[in-house]
């Protein structure tokens, strides 16, 4: 079964068989505004946490999107090429920017559940 965890930073992970799938949360959309270009990384990046993995524009401005944890990207939401809209409008969803696969699983102990990150954000 797949858990959820959340960053400070407004990223949330599906992870499930060693594989997170990476997305922002409805709020860091809100917070954005509607997007108009999304920036994927290449398939066999390595990526380190805290290193820059997408960059994703909107009306309101562009803004960086963090590796939450370390792994190598496994495959890209090649949908939000055509659409990027599809992170406005299902954030948690068909809105998904990457997928990894986690290099050291003991890193998603320092990230919040659902009800830290509610707490964090107010």
């Amino acid at each position: 079964m797949a858990k959820t965890y959340y960053t400070q930073d407004h990223e949330w992970l599906r992870v499930e068989g060693g594989v997170a799938t990476v997305g922002i949360t409805d709020y860091a959309q809100e917070q954005l505004g509607d997007l108009v270009f999304v920036e994927l990384p290449e398939a066999g990046k390595s990526l380190t946490k805290g290193d820059t993995a997408v960059v994703v524009e909107s009306v309101k401005a562009a803004s960086d999107v963090y590796a939450p944890v370390d792994g190598e990207v496994v495959e890209v939401n090649e949908a939000l090429s055509a659409d990027p809209a599809l992170v406005n409008s299902a954030p948690a969803g068909d809105g998904w920017l990457w997928k990894m696969k986690l290099a050291d699983e003991s890193q998603l102990e320092g990230l919040l559940d659902e009800a830290g990150y509610n707490a964090h954000i107010g």
